[in-house]
């Protein structure tokens, strides 16, 4: 049986890295045997059998991701760049590519091209942060589901629906895509503390993390992510940094 030392030295080294990163990422080595932690609110909750390449823009969807994955044994690329991950697609078999529009070097569009020209089978789900999909890539047989920033924060679900229908070998654009109109968001106005919180949640801090830094005890910062989640009027951590970025809140 692991003692908590253990998993504290087990830790350790990841927690270091995505402390220091001050650039792009590789969080694929430190997977192996890491399990959710209990305070996150997963992004996707449909079961998913296949093997798993992501590519976010910060460590904060990455972090967000990595954890949405029961088993993430099943990850096999965790990067916020366009040429690891492709490094990964050519050397191992994947089924589902996870990216974000934007990434820390390069663009997610290409890499989802690009990948999909090496492996011809490879489901790809596109989290565009712009909310917009490039004319040129509008109508591309290889980009089969793309999900608004903005439908995420209204709380549609639209990841499980894009994830679900290209395993069922379908496209999928969510409502915002569809309509070509973003919903309406109202943007409160936070305290000098719930700036705080959100500056360190976009960073892809934990609470404890979070507690650490400001020097207040675990609770505590649990009980301030809970505040600025109520001002902001979401249900989860997700949805109030996407929502801190669109009223300029903060930046990832």
């Amino acid at each position: 049986m692991t003692t908590d030392n253990g998993v504290r030295d087990r830790l350790q080294p990841l927690a270091r890295m995505l402390k220091g990163a001050k650039s792009t990422i590789d969080l694929t080595p430190y997977l192996q045997g890491q399990t959710r932690s209990g305070g996150e609110e997963p992004l996707l909750s449909v079961a998913f059998t296949g093997r798993i390449a992501l590519a976010m823009k910060g460590r904060f969807f990455l972090r967000c991701f990595c954890e949405s994955f029961s088993e993430n044994t099943r990850i096999g690329c965790a990067v916020t760049d366009e040429q690891s991950c492709l490094n990964y697609i050519q050397r191992n078999r994947f089924d589902l590519l996870l990216c974000t529009d934007l990434l820390e070097k390069g663009n997610g569009f290409e890499l989802a091209r690009k990948a999909r020209k090496h492996q011809s089978d490879l489901k790809v789900v596109m989290l565009a942060l712009s909310d917009a999909i490039p004319v040129e890539h509008s109508n591309a047989p290889w980009l089969e589901a793309v999900v608004a920033e903005a439908d995420i924060i209204e709380d549609r679900k639209p990841l499980e629906a894009a994830v679900m229908a290209v395993m069922g070998n379908h496209s999928y654009r969510s409502p915002s895509l569809r309509s070509d109109e973003l919903p309406y968001l109202s943007c409160p106005r936070l305290t000098p503390r719930e700036y705080e919180v959100l500056d360190r949640l976009a960073r892809g801090m934990s609470d404890k993390e979070i507690s650490e830094d400001l020097v207040v005890s675990e609770q505590t910062a649990r009980t301030y992510t809970k505040r600025l989640l109520r001002t902001l009027e979401v249900n989860n951590r997700v949805q109030a940094v996407l929502k801190g970025m669109r009223c300029g809140m903060v930046q990832i």
